[in-house]
């Protein structure tokens, strides 16, 4: 399972990111050098005539901006006192907004918005005292040119912490995305896993009950062939046959499945089917009684279910009991399969020929095949119960037809 890179992840977010970033620096340079002359031009004001000098300074204050997402506030405060500079030699009145504009926004995309704030203040609070200081009316200092330079600056640094939180909420969903696709990712990976898992239990079940009938029937073949009974024979090698033919069937559903695997699970084997074979799975003479009560078709996993559960039972029957009748009884009561498998043969025997493949861990009363089957009960939300009873071995198990949200 792969996992997106830290690098790609966490990528700076700011302004630097953005496509074409140089671009749109240098046409703001050439912007605010173009507005600056163009104010100087008018020559509106100040004792000082413009020169040289002030054209150059527009010119310089135009290009900070070309490192204005580099070093924002070092840009924001040279403009600052770029413009204390100046005035201080009287040079024509250029307002206090426009020359620092520019800087201020820049200063809010890149996330200083305290910096941005406190550079406004101090600007107009700065050109307020002066100029009130100077002697200007106040009614044109405060009530009339006030506002439109506040209303300026606030509308630069506004623009700009809006167009960092519009990057910002860009950078989290595109996170997000990358996010949700790796979760999907590792979803469909463990989906992938338990697929693999089921098919691995299901042939090995499949192959386990088969390859256990071709030896049955071989020996029977064997002991016919010594009596030179050889109609009994020839049956015991036909079954082997019908069997070995099940089994490369089941070779080939589970190759195919492999080398697809967009494929949907193939459908296991149903429990109609499993009855109608389980003639071939006991041993010969074995009286077999089915009693199954459906009123519809069983839901796939619970077929499956209860298909691989009389099967394995089956099994067990032939390996580990000397049993001559066996009953397999099928009901739904109030949306509840209730299946069970009984023979008449030596619990006792049985009991212990299982506790010898009992696995580590488990109770020395069951063996790997019981284990198997109950945990296919466990889950689907049943449960399974196999033991002694009435002299013989009883295998019962409950499934429900539907699930409850709580068990899923």
């Amino acid at each position: 399972m792969t996992t997106p890179s830290t690098s790609r992840l966490n990528a700076p977010t700011g302004p630097a990111r953005g496509l074409g970033g140089r671009p749109l620096d240098i046409i703001l340079a050439l912007a605010v050098t173009g507005v600056l002359v163009a104010i100087i031009s008018a020559g509106v004001g100040g004792d000082t005539e413009s020169d040289a000098v002030t054209y150059l300074w527009a010119a310089g204050l135009g290009a900070v901006m070309l490192v204005r997402r580099r070093y924002p506030v070092l840009v924001l405060a040279v403009s600052v006192l770029g413009l204390f500079a100046y005035y201080s030699f009287g040079y024509p009145a250029i307002g206090v907004a426009v020359p620092v504009a520019a800087a201020l926004f820049s200063a809010a995309e890149a996330g200083r918005l305290r910096w941005a704030v406190g550079a406004a203040l101090l600007v107009v609070g700065a050109s307020v005292f002066f100029r009130l200081a100077e002697g200007e009316a106040a009614s044109l200092v405060i009530g009339y040119e006030l506002a439109g330079h506040v209303l300026l600056m606030a509308a630069a640094i506004a623009l700009g912490d809006g167009l960092r939180s519009r990057r910002r909420l860009v950078a989290d969903a595109r996170r997000i995305i990358a996010l949700t696709a790796e979760d999907e990712r590792r979803r469909t990976a463990e989906s992938a896993r338990i697929e693999r898992e089921a098919i691995a239990r299901d042939l090995h079940d499949a192959l386990g009950h088969r390859t256990t009938v071709i030896s049955l029937h071989a020996d029977v073949a064997r002991e016919a062939l010594d009596r030179g009974d050889r109609a009994a024979a020839d049956a015991a090698l036909g079954i082997i046959t019908d069997s070995s033919q099940a089994v490369l069937s089941e070779l080939r559903r589970t190759v195919r499945l492999l080398r697809a695997p967009d494929e949907a699970h193939a459908p296991a084997e149903s429990l109609s089917a499993v009855l109608e074979s389980l003639p071939t799975l006991l041993v010969p003479g074995t009286e077999l009684s089915t009693a199954v009560q459906l009123d519809a078709p069983l839901p796939g996993p619970v077929d499956a279910a209860a298909a691989r559960i009389v099967q394995e039972s089956a099994v067990n029957v032939v390996r580990h009991s000397r049993a001559s009748r066996v009953e397999v009884t099928a009901r739904v009561v109030e949306g509840v399969l209730e299946l069970s498998v009984v023979d008449n043969g030596d619990a006792g025997a049985k009991a212990s020929a299982v506790s010898q493949t009992a696995p580590t861990g488990t109770p020395a009363s069951h063996g790997s095949g019981i284990v198997g089957m109950r945990e296919r009960a466990e889950a689907l939300g049943g449960h399974l119960t196999a033991g002694a009873e009435n002299g013989g071995f009883a295998v019962r198990a409950v499934l429900p037809l539907a699930r409850d949200e709580e068990t899923r």
